[in-house]
């Protein structure tokens, strides 16, 4: 379950990973020939049957990255959808108080992944956030419960939500600029595990990075502070337990604040020092890409008035 997880939250950040890395993964094999064509549509129309369901999700699951098809017939088979859906549904009685079991949450999470595969794709994403499916996903986000089926649970609903905001999209940007998914991701950011820390920072990192966006974090005194506040937490966190991966979303969610007029004279005075000197240089020593964003988060905050205390690492 555990792999499985990281495997579907890994393919949210693939374009922002380096090259090398890209390359060091090899590619799945693709899916080829009538036959197995034609297993996935009969797994696909098993899905709207409830003794055949179960197998099914497993099956379509593995089958996410190797048939590019997957999400357009999804959508389009009458039922499927919907049987994802009561799937979803059908655990809302398990949260509350928390009784989610693994088998319980390994099958959701199964639902999920396919949920993930018609969000990334082009032809069935503008569909999907019309349906307002991703609001589905929100009571699970909401869940506190700190045991493994939980969070794997709030990690693939993270999936889902990132790999929306991955296609950079502006209409996936308006659409969660209307829900509550700022708030669930700063409490996520701020008690979650690494990983579902690290998928809830990128998926507010792309939001900053939408103007739209921007704006609407810095439009009140109340949404920037809650957001800055919880990122000076994760950065005194950092400096116990390194991540190079999650501080990369951070110091990216400063930089991008720090291209706002009132942010930045705010970020001036409230920059944990631990960004203006070497605390991290060690970390990011190899990584030239949060090298850059880090130093022209400080050149942002010298125009301010208050320079860096001591030289970050010099970009190569």
């Amino acid at each position: 379950m555990k792999n499985a997880n990281q495997i579907l939250v890994k393919s949210i950040f693939m374009s922002a990973d380096s090259e090398s890395a890209k390359n060091s993964t090899p590619p799945p094999t693709p899916v080829d020939g009538e036959q197995e064509v034609d297993q996935i549509g009969q797994w696909i129309c098993d899905l709207c049957f409830a003794d055949t369901r179960e197998v099914s999700l497993l099956e379509l699951s593995k089958k996410r990255e190797v048939y590019p098809d997957l999400a357009v017939r999804l959508w389009y088979t009458p039922g499927a959808i919907a049987a994802l859906l009561a799937e979803i549904i059908g655990i809302y009685w398990s949260i509350n108080p928390p009784r989610l079991t693994a088998h319980q949450s390994n099958r959701v999470c199964n639902a999920l992944a396919l949920m993930q595969c018609v969000a990334s794709h082009p032809e069935t994403r503008g569909p999907f956030l019309q349906a307002h499916i991703p609001l589905y996903l929100y009571a699970f986000l909401h869940t506190t419960s700190q045991t493994r089926p939980f969070e794997y649970l709030r990690l693939t609903s993270l999936g889902v939500i990132g790999a929306l905001v991955k296609t950079d999209d502006p209409e996936v940007i308006q659409f969660l600029l209307n829900t509550e998914i700022i708030p669930l991701c700063l409490r996520i950011m701020e008690t979650g595990s690494e990983l579902s820390r690290t998928v809830a920072t990128f998926i507010l990192q792309k939001i900053l990075l939408d103007d739209h966006g921007l704006a609407y974090v810095c439009q009140t005194y109340d949404r920037f502070s809650h957001v800055a506040m919880i990122l000076g937490k994760m950065v005194m966190s950092l400096k116990g337990e390194p991540s190079v991966r999650l501080l990369k979303h951070v110091i990216r969610c400063y930089c991008r604040l720090s291209e706002n007029v009132r942010a930045r004279e705010a970020l001036a005075s409230i920059l944990p020092d631990e960004l203006r000197n070497q605390t991290f240089a060690a970390s990011i020593k190899d990584d030239k890409s949060t090298q850059h964003w880090l130093n022209q988060l400080l050149r942002n905050l010298e125009s301010v008035g208050r320079a860096p205390l001591v030289a970050v690492t010099r970009e190569r």
